[in-house]
Order: C-alpha cells, then structure tokens, then sequence
C-alpha cells in the first residue's frame, strides 16, 4: 500500500502535465485582443504547473530510491521538505534556464530534466506562433 501513494502521486502529475502542455498547444485566444492580460496569466499558470509537476516528480523518484540529483556532487540529505524545496528549484531552474550547476541531475533524472528543458523551450514558442496564428486570422 505504501509503494502505491507515490505511483498514483506520479500518474496523476504526469496526467496533469500533459493536460496542461496541451492546452497550451490547443488554446484558442480571444478574438478582440492579441495579448491580454488573461493569456499572459494562462502562460503563467502553464509554467507554474509544469514546474511543480516536475519538481513532484523529481521528489517521487527521489523518495523511491532512484537517485535522479545530486546537490553540490553528494546525495540529497535532508528531510522531506528540504527536497522538496531542492526539486522545486532544481525544476524551476531547468524550465526557465540552462541551470546553475550546483543542483546536478544523476540516472534516470538527467533524461526527465532533458524532457523539462525541452518543454521550457517549446512553451513560449507555442505561446507566440498561437498568437501570430490569431493575428492573421483577425486580419483575414
């Protein structure tokens, strides 16, 4: 029963990713406004979920033994919220940037932190060609 909470915790988060990157890719913008304050807030929550998606990611397979980060070269030590805060930083400087090394990713968590990065360059990408899309269909 204990190895099944993380499992359902990590299907669930892996479902709302994937629901939230897309709706990005699927969302339709209002048709009066090219950049409003209601899509810059959607971006915001886009990144928002995405970053904390896979910071519980990164503290699930932390917490089931799979070494995924290492902090300054050694193991997480610590309690539960201390890498927890560790994976949300970790998560939020792979999405927003190329990182800062001192939170590094090790095994299984150097390929997640490729997938993160990935999406933390398509997000704006998605978010500009949506609003060019709408643009040309407005003067169209």
């Amino acid at each position: 029963m204990r190895q099944l909470v993380p499992l359902f915790l990590l299907s669930v988060t892996i479902i709302g990713l994937i629901s939230s990157i897309r709706s990005l890719f699927m969302a339709k913008f209002s048709k009066k406004q090219y950049i409003s304050i209601e899509n810059v807030v959607f971006l915001l929550l886009i990144y928002v979920t995405v970053l904390m998606g896979f910071g519980i990611i990164y503290v699930v397979l932390d917490l089931n033994s799979f070494p995924v980060l290492n902090q300054n070269g050694a193991a997480f030590t610590g309690g539960f919220s201390e890498r927890l805060e560790s994976s949300m930083y970790f998560s939020a400087i792979t999405l927003l940037s190329v990182g800062y090394g001192d939170i590094t990713p090790v095994g299984v968590g150097r390929w997640v932190a490729i997938v993160e990065a990935l999406i933390g360059y398509t997000i704006p990408m998605a978010f500009v060609v949506k609003t060019v899309i709408n643009i040309d269909r407005n003067e169209s």
